[in-house]
């Protein structure tokens, strides 16, 4: 039995209440506290929430303590200054990017995060919130993490680069790399020690009419070993998706999740409303889901190419959870049937994750600069609550007992 059951336990029975169990709340508050991180990408903070659907606010952090210093290095630098700039017209939307993708370190003292605008992943302290280490990415900007199985290493995309570093989450040192597709973004790492990178592309090009779609790039899914980061396997959806009847959809893999036992992939792709299902086995599309439309604009009005964007799975592999991010609205579909509940009405959302328990999803609604959770069960939206600006990935993660911010 957990220290936290056995406490659950006692309390029912009032037994904590009357003191006859001293040492069993000191040990209950050692433990760290599960939460979810939300990346609030254009302010640059993160805000801390409960794990559970209610998104009890616990807290928030800063994670450009050190802008001033990263502002002067570019200002200095004018190829910097230039691609700096660049990120804030096209993909920033006129803004910056200063917080894309977070995880916290096994033992919850700090918070590792990819910094988009400034071209790193740093550590920043839980108790002090100064940075720890920094890593500088190849190219101009960092874009989505993964944190390995065992949470010892850290996994993110260099977009511009077109490599993935995986650093070592305690001391930011790089154990490898591998070369990836154009734009390399969404990074899962999967039980047989592997890890898969999906490459989008150039979404930023107004090459988005289906005739020029030549223009966007190299888009594979490219899967290298997790300890030696050679890579094992390509997989172009081109082929698979032409194979499929599908070949008026774009390849571009966006935000993609495993079954349980991952033997399917479940992903997005640019211009797209809806999923599609790839058995891994077979090496083929085995399933299309098409959500209903609501968006009626032009593809180029389309943000970075995302008709939809944000996929997650429940833990116990019943429902998937979608955001549909120029339809504005979230909804939870039925894996074995793909039957779709309620749509939700969410304003841009841009990411969607499970909460601690694996009852609720979570979507980042970009737009109105909140989160929302949706029962699992029941597909109707449980809260709603405020965070920063332009909130994109949301993570699980912990924080030492008792956290409440920084400062």
């Amino acid at each position: 039995m957990t220290p936290r059951r056995a406490l659950s336990i006692l309390a029912s029975l009032g037994l904590l209440a009357s003191g006859a169990v001293a040492a069993a709340p000191a040990q209950a508050d050692s433990a760290p506290q599960e939460v979810l991180f939300v990346a609030n990408n254009w302010d640059g903070t993160a805000t801390v929430l409960s794990s559970g659907a209610d998104l009890t606010p616990v807290g928030e952090i800063n994670v450009i303590p050190d802008r001033e210093q990263r502002m002067r290095e570019i200002y200095r630098d004018p190829i910097r200054l230039a691609a700096f700039l660049v990120i804030r017209q096209t993909v920033g939307e006129g803004h910056d990017q200063f917080a894309d993708d977070m995880y916290t370190t096994p033992d919850g003292s700090s918070l590792v995060v990819s910094r988009p605008s400034f071209a790193d992943v740093v550590s920043i302290s839980l108790a002090t919130g100064e940075v720890e280490w920094r890593f500088r990415v190849a190219g101009v900007r960092a874009d989505h993490m993964a944190v390995s199985p065992d949470g010892t290493q850290v996994a993110v995309s260099a977009s511009t680069g077109n490599r993935v570093h995986v650093l070592d989450i305690e001391t930011g040192v790089e154990a490898g790399s591998f070369p990836t597709g154009d734009k390399p973004h969404e990074n899962v790492y999967t039980s047989d020690g592997l890890l898969w990178n999906m490459s989008i592309g150039e979404v930023n090009n107004g090459f988005d009419d289906p005739a020029l779609d030549f223009l966007k790039g190299d888009r594979v899914i490219t899967v290298a070993d997790a300890e030696t980061f050679e890579v094992v396997r390509e997989i172009d959806m081109r082929d698979r998706l032409d194979d499929a009847g599908l070949s008026h959809l774009s390849d571009a893999v966006r935000p993609a999740t495993f079954s349980p036992d991952e033997s399917k992939l479940y992903f997005q792709v640019s211009f797209f409303g809806g999923f599609l299902e790839y058995d891994v086995a077979s090496d083929r599309i085995t399933r299309t889901k098409t959500l209903p439309g609501v968006f009626d604009g032009p593809r180029n009005e389309m943000v970075n190419d995302s008709r939809h964007h944000g996929l997650t799975m429940q833990p116990s592999g019943e429902h998937l959870c979608v955001a549909g991010t120029m339809d504005d609205y979230a909804v939870v579909v039925d894996r074995a049937t793909l039957e779709a509940g309620p749509l939700v009405d969410v304003d841009k959302p841009y990411w969607s994750t499970v909460t601690g328990d694996g009852g609720a999803c979570v979507v980042s609604e970009s737009g109105s600069d909140q989160v929302t959770s949706i029962d699992f069960e029941t597909g109707q939206k449980v809260t709603s609550v405020p965070v920063g600006d332009h909130p994109q990935r949301v993570r699980l993660g912990t924080v030492p007992a008792g956290w409440s911010g920084v400062g």
